[in-house]
C-alpha cells in the first residue's frame, strides 16, 4: 500500500505528495485493484476491519475550540493584567502581611482586584459565547455511501467506516466519501467548487491519464476528492485515500496548531510594552526621589506602587474588550457572528481584502447569459431549440440545463408537450461531448435537436440558419444556407469572444427527418443545420459593484484569489469594478521565489488557478509587507488562507473546515455587510485609541507633576489611596467611550496600531497638564498657605479635585480633532458619565467618606481659581492639539 505524507515548508506551507494519486490515475483497472489490495467484488468485512486498524476512521480532524477553563485562563494573560497582579501581590505583602494586627488596609487590593476581574471576565464571556454561537452553525449530519462489500453486496456504509480499496457507487446528489479513482462512469459531472472555486461542474470518466501528464491531481479527469459532490450521472469508483490522508484531510492537518499573530495582537503588544517601559523608568525614579527627600522609604515604596497603578492603563483590557464586545453586538444585529473579538479591530485596520470569486463576487448560480445566432446577434430562435433539448432529455438536469429551463415562459408559448412528442434520445458521452433528443411534430416529421461543444458540433453541421429581419421564434423566417468557410470563421470568432468574456459556450443544431422508427444513433448526428450559440455564466452579484466601490473608497484594495480560470475571473472583475493590469496563474506563481512574488503582489489584482497553499502564501507575503489582510472564502481550498489572514471571513453555508478557520461568519454572503463591518471596526479601534491616548497622556503628565512635587514639597503631594481613588473615578468616566462616535475623516482610511504615534502623543500632550498642575501647586502653596505637613490634606484635596476634573475634561478634548462642545459633541452616555464623575469629584471632599481617605472640604475661594485653571487648561490643550495636527498630520 502507498504512504501519503504531508511536508511543511520553512514558511509553514503544506506541500502535498501526490505519488499515490498519480500512480492510480495512470493505471488500468487490473493494476488498480492490485495497487489498492482490492478486487472487483469489493473488500470483505474482515479486510475492511484490518485496513481500518491501519488507516483509521475516514474522518477529518477538526480543530476543537479550547475548553472553557482554558479560555478563561487566557483572558487573564495580558501584559497590563500581569502588571496589576504583580502590584496586587506587593500590596498584599505591604498592606496586610507586614503591618501590625488591626492595621490591615484592603482598599488598594479591592480596587485593583475589581479592575482585573471585570476586564478579564468580560473578555472571556464575549469570546466564549461567540464561539458557542459559531459552533451551533455547523449542521453535522451522518452521511453514508453505497459500498460493495464481499458477500453482502451493495450496502449503505457510514462515511467513517470506508477504507482504501473499497468499491463505491456514485449517483446524482452524492457527496464523494473519500479520494477515489473512477472505474466506470456514465454522464458523470462533479462539482469541485469547494476545492477549486470553479463554478461549473467538471466532466469525469474512467480513462487513465497519460504517463507524461503533469497536471495537478485536482485536474485529473478520472479522480474525485472527498467533500466534492456529484451533479449528474453515475459511476463506480475505488477508494484511494481516506480521512487524514485525503486532500481535504491534509488541509485540515495543516491548519492545526497555534494561529499566527494578527495585526491586533502585534499592535497591542507593542503598545503594552511601550507603556511598561515608561513605567519601569518613572516608578523607580519617583521611589528614589521620595525616599531621599522624605527619608521614609516605606511610604516612598507605597507611593511608588500607587504611581505604578496610576501609570498602568489598567482599564485598557476592559475598555478594549467593551469596545470589541459592543462592536460584536452591533454586527450580530446585522447577521454577522464574531468568533474572535480581535477580528473587529483587524477588519477596521484591513487595507487589503483577498476574496474568493465564486459566491462572493458572483451569484454562485449558472444562468443562460446569451443566446446568439450564427452572426453573433441575440436570437430567440436559438433559445427555442435549446429549451426543447433540455426539457426532453432524461435523468438529472445538469446546471446548464437548469439555467435553460428557467425560461419557463417558453413552455406554454411553444406548447412543448402538446405539439411535440419525444421519440428518442442519444445520451451525452465524453468522447462526443454532445447529446441529442428526437421530437415528433404534429405534421409527423421528426426533429433531431443536438447541443454540444463548439469544435465537435461545428464539424457535424453542413448548413446554418441565416437570420431573417427579426429574431423571433419562427423557423420559417430564417433561410437555410450552406455552412461555408466565411460562416465557420464567424462562428469560431464569436465563440472565442464569448470565451474571453468568461462564458461557457455550446452550439445548438437541428436536423429534420421524415417519420421513421425510433432507432436513432450517433450516425444520425451529421449534416445538421446550425442554429447558433448558448452561453452560460455565473454572473456578478448586483450588490458586488457598489460594495467594491465603497470598500475602495474606504482605502481597502481588493485582490481576487481563486481556483477558477483567469478568463472567467477577468470578466467578473470587469463587471464589479476591480481594476487589473496583470493576472498571475498558479503554475506561474509556483516558479517564483518569495522576493519575485512580492514584486508582483502590489500590481496584481487577479490570482487564478490557485491551490490552497498558494492562497495562503499570498496572504502571508502581503502581511510581511506591513499590510493588514482580510480573506473571504467558504471552501475547503480557502481554509489555510482564512486561518493565516489577520481577519478570516466566511459564511454560515461554508464547509465546516472554513467556518472553523474563520474569525467572522456572515449569515449573508454579501460584501455590503462587510463594508459595515469595516466601519464598525474603525469606530471600535478609534474608541480604543481614544482611551489609550487619554489615559497615557494624562497619567504621564501626572507623573511629571508628581516628580516635581516630590522634590520640593515636605510631604507627599497626594496619598496613595487618594491617587487610587482619583484613578478609579477617571477610569469610570471612560467606561462610556465605547458608545462614543468617531469623526468621519477617521473612518475614511484603514487604521492601525502605531506605538510611535502613541509615544509621540504622550510626550507632546502629557506635559500640558503638568503646567496647570504646577499652577495649582503654586496657588495652594502661596495663596492658601498649604505649605507645611500640618496643612498637607488641604493641598492634597485641592490637587485631587483639580487633577480629577482636568483628567475628565481631557476626555472631551482628545476624543475629536475638532473643537469640543462647539464643533463636536460626545454622545449622551459620554457626556452623562463624565459630568457625573466631575460632580462626584467636586462633592467628595464634603462627604463623610472624605475623612477616611484624608480629604477635607475646600474653601469656596478656591473654586474661582479652579475654574480659571481648568479654562486655561482647555485653551492650551486645544492650541497644542492644533500644533500637533499641523506637525504630524493626524490626531487619533
Amino acid at each position: 500500500m502507498f504512504s501519503s505524507k504531508i511536508k511543511i515548508t520553512p514558511k509553514g506551507f503544506p506541500v502535498f505528495e501526490t505519488n499515490r494519486l498519480c500512480e492510480v490515475a495512470k493505471a488500468d483497472t487490473t493494476t488498480i485493484y492490485a495497487l489498492l489490495e482490492s478486487r472487483p467484488e469489493g473488500l470483505s468485512e474482515a479486510q475492511a476491519d484490518e485496513k481500518r486498524k491501519v488507516y483509521g476512521s475516514n474522518e477529518i480532524l477538526h480543530e476543537k475550540p479550547d475548553p472553557w477553563y482554558n479560555q478563561l485562563l487566557s483572558a487573564f494573560i495580558n501584559p497590563f493584567i500581569i502588571v496589576l497582579l504583580v502590584l496586587l501581590m506587593i500590596s498584599v505583602v505591604m498592606d496586610i502581611i507586614l503591618v501590625e494586627p488591626g492595621q490591615e488596609d484592603y482598599k488598594t487590593i479591592v480596587v485593583v482586584s475589581v479592575m482585573v476581574i471585570l476586564s478579564s471576565l468580560l473578555r472571556f464571556w464575549q469570546e466564549f459565547s461567540s464561539n458557542k454561537a459559531a459552533e451551533e452553525l455547523k449542521n453535522m449530519v451522518e452521511t453514508t455511501a453505497t459500498v460493495l462489500r464481499g458477500t453482502f453486496g451493495k450496502q449503505e456504509v457510514n462515511f467513517k467506516d470506508i477504507v482504501p480499496g473499497d468499491v463505491v457507487y456514485l449517483s446524482a446528489g452524492d457527496m464523494i466519501p473519500a479520494d477515489i479513482r473512477i472505474l466506470q462512469s456514465k454522464d458523470l459531472f462533479v462539482s469541485q467548487a469547494i476545492l477549486t472555486g470553479e463554478s461549473l461542474p467538471l466532466e469525469k470518466n474512467e480513462t487513465p491519464i497519460m504517463a507524461e501528464d503533469s497536471k495537478s491531481p485536482l485536474e485529473f479527469d478520472n479522480s474525485c476528492f472527498m467533500g466534492t459532490n456529484v451533479i449528474s450521472g453515475t459511476a463506480t469508483a475505488i477508494v484511494i485515500a481516506t480521512g487524514k490522508d485525503t486532500y481535504l484531510g491534509k488541509i485540515g492537518k495543516a491548519l492545526s496548531g497555534k494561529r499566527p499573530e494578527t495585526s491586533f495582537d502585534k499592535g497591542v503588544n507593542k503598545v503594552s510594552w511601550l507603556l511598561i517601559r515608561y513605567m519601569l523608568v518613572m516608578v523607580p525614579l519617583v521611589f528614589v526621589i521620595n525616599g531621599i527627600t522624605k527619608n521614609n522609604w516605606l511610604d516612598a515604596l507605597l507611593f511608588a506602587i500607587a504611581i505604578a497603578v496610576g501609570l498602568t492603563p489598567e482599564m485598557l483590557p476592559m475598555i478594549v474588550t467593551a469596545n470589541l464586545a459592543k462592536g460584536a453586538k452591533n454586527m450580530s444585529k446585522r447577521k454577522v457572528i464574531v468568533k474572535r473579538l480581535n477580528a473587529i479591530q483587524n477588519i477596521g485596520a484591513m487595507d487589503i481584502l483577498c476574496t474568493d470569486k465564486t459566491g462572493t463576487l458572483t451569484m454562485d448560480k449558472i444562468i443562460l447569459e446569451r443566446h446568439l445566432n450564427v452572426l453573433g446577434n441575440e436570437d430567440d430562435e436559438v433559445l427555442k431549440w435549446a429549451y426543447f433539448n433540455s426539457f426532453h432529455q432524461t435523468g438529472l438536469k445538469n446546471l446548464l440545463d437548469v439555467a435553460v429551463l428557467e425560461h419557463v415562459e417558453l413552455h406554454d408559448y411553444l406548447k412543448v408537450e402538446e405539439n411535440y412528442r419525444k421519440v428518442d434520445e442519444i445520451p451525452f458521452d465524453f468522447q462526443r461531448r454532445r447529446m441529442s433528443v428526437i421530437l415528433e411534430q404534429k405534421n409527423g416529421k421528426q426533429l433531431l435537436i443536438c447541443k454540444g461543444a463548439v469544435e465537435e458540433l461545428l464539424g457535424l453541421c453542413s448548413h446554418a440558419f441565416y437570420p431573417g429581419e427579426n429574431a423571433q421564434i419562427h423557423i420559417e423566417n430564417d433561410a437555410i444556407v450552406p455552412l461555408d468557410d466565411s460562416i465557420r470563421a464567424t462562428v469560431m470568432q464569436t465563440s472565442k469572444k464569448l470565451n474571453e468574456d468568461g462564458l461557457r459556450v455550446l452550439l445548438v443544431a437541428i436536423k429534420e427527418y421524415d417519420s421513421r422508427s425510433a432507432n436513432y444513433s450517433i450516425a444520425d448526428e451529421n449534416n445538421m443545420v446550425l442554429t447558433g450559440f448558448i452561453g452560460f455564466l455565473d454572473p456578478a452579484k448586483p450588490s458586488a459593484k457598489p460594495a467594491i466601490e465603497s470598500l475602495q473608497k474606504l482605502g481597502v484594495s481588493i485582490k481576487v484569489l481563486t481556483g477558477d480560470n483567469d478568463i472567467v475571473t477577468k470578466k467578473i472583475c470587469r463587471d464589479v469594478g476591480i481594476p487589473f493590469h496583470q493576472v498571475l496563474l498558479g503554475n506561474e506563481m509556483a516558479q517564483l521565489t518569495d522576493d519575485q512574488l512580492i514584486e508582483r503582489l502590489e500590481t496584481t489584482s487577479i490570482f487564478a488557478k490557485l491551490n490552497p497553499v498558494q492562497k495562503s502564501r499570498i496572504v502571508t507575503l502581503f502581511q510581511e509587507q506591513g499590510h493588514t489582510v482580510g480573506f473571504m472564502g467558504d471552501g475547503i481550498n480557502d481554509a489555510p488562507a482564512l486561518r493565516n489572514a489577520d481577519v478570516g471571513i466566511s459564511v454560515d453555508t461554508a464547509v465546516d473546515i472554513a467556518k472553523e478557520s474563520a474569525d467572522i461568519i456572515l449569515l449573508e454572503k454579501d460584501l455590503m455587510v462587510l463594508r459595515k463591518g469595516v466601519i464598525y471596526g474603525r469606530r471600535t479601534f478609534g474608541n480604543i485609541i481614544k482611551y489609550i491616548k487619554m489615559t497615557t497622556s494624562s497619567n504621564f503628565g501626572n507623573m511629571f507633576s508628581m516628580l516635581g512635587a516630590s522634590i520640593f514639597l515636605p510631604f507627599l503631594p497626594m496619598l496613595p489611596i487618594q491617587l487610587l481613588i482619583q484613578n478609579l473615578l477617571y477610569d469610570i468616566s471612560q467606561i462610556s467611550i465605547p458608545w462614543d462616535r468617531m469623526d468621519d475623516d477617521f473612518l475614511e482610511k484603514p487604521q492601525k496600531w502605531d506605538a510611535n504615534s502613541i509615544s509621540r502623543f504622550m510626550l507632546y500632550i502629557g506635559p500640558v497638564s503638568s503646567v496647570f498642575d504646577y499652577i495649582t501647586f503654586a496657588v495652594l502653596f502661596y495663596v492658601f498657605k498649604a505649605n507645611a505637613p500640618e496643612h498637607q490634606h488641604l493641598f492634597q484635596t485641592g490637587w485631587f479635585v483639580e487633577g480629577l476634573l482636568s483628567q475628565v475634561l481631557i476626555v472631551h478634548m482628545i476624543r475629536t480633532r475638532k473643537i469640543p462642545f462647539l464643533q463636536s459633541w460626545a454622545t449622551a452616555p459620554v457626556v452623562a458619565l463624565t459630568s457625573l464623575v466631575m460632580l462626584i469629584g467636586l462633592l467628595l471632599p464634603f462627604t463623610p467618606f472624605a475623612h477616611s481617605v484624608n480629604l477635607q472640604p475646600l474653601p469656596l475661594a478656591y473654586f474661582p481659581w479652579l475654574i480659571g485653571i481648568l479654562i486655561g487648561y482647555c485653551f492650551l490643550v486645544q492650541f497644542a492639539k492644533e500644533r500637533f495636527i499641523r506637525k504630524f498630520g493626524s490626531w487619533l
